[in-house]
């Protein structure tokens, strides 16, 4: 089974307040900020995560699509928008029974298409609160391994530690 996470790029941007913060001033770098925030996310869930932004209303502008650090960035073609695109992945990827696909969008129009073809929707506010737990896990999880290494090394002795640390630094 695969797990497709559909981002509409700016709906999300306009619903997160640090974000549409940010691109009141530099678009890019609210942009730059989800993205950095879904990769983290990806590596956590494991769904493959595609965000979408529109660029229908640029003028000539071809679809590109960029691979970072595995999750894939869409700017639609002119003419398309985020949603058009996404409607078109979704009923495509649908149609494969063991696809599971979800749509992160506050737009409610959207959602309802997303519900209608057989995927499941997710609104900006609970993408945001599942990020907010993973981030959670993932800070718990990075506590364990810590004292996991502190209770090793207080079982052993000065000696074994410095000489474990000097094979650990020849890697």
């Amino acid at each position: 089974m695969r797990n497709y996470l559909f981002i509409d790029g700016y709906n999300i941007i306009n619903a997160w307040p640090e974000l549409k913060e940010t691109s009141g001033s530099n678009l890019q770098q609210a942009r730059e900020k989800l993205i950095e925030r879904m990769i983290e996310y990806q590596s956590y869930i494991g769904e493959q995560v595609i965000i979408v932004f529109d660029a229908h209303l640029v003028k000539g502008s071809n679809q590109k699509n960029e691979n970072i650090n595995g999750v894939e960035v869409v700017f639609t073609k002119e003419h398309q928008t985020a949603d058009s695109y996404i409607e078109k992945q979704v009923e495509q990827l649908t149609r494969n029974r063991r696809n599971r696909v979800r749509v992160a969008t506050s737009d409610w129009a959207e959602q309802q298409f997303v519900l209608g073809s057989g995927a499941t929707r997710i609104s900006a506010r609970e993408l945001k609160i599942e990020m907010e737990l993973v981030k959670k896990n993932i800070r718990k999880k990075t506590e364990e391994i810590r004292q996991d290494r502190s209770a090793l090394e207080e079982r052993l002795d000065d000696k074994t530690v410095q000489i474990l640390e000097k094979w650990r630094r020849k890697q």
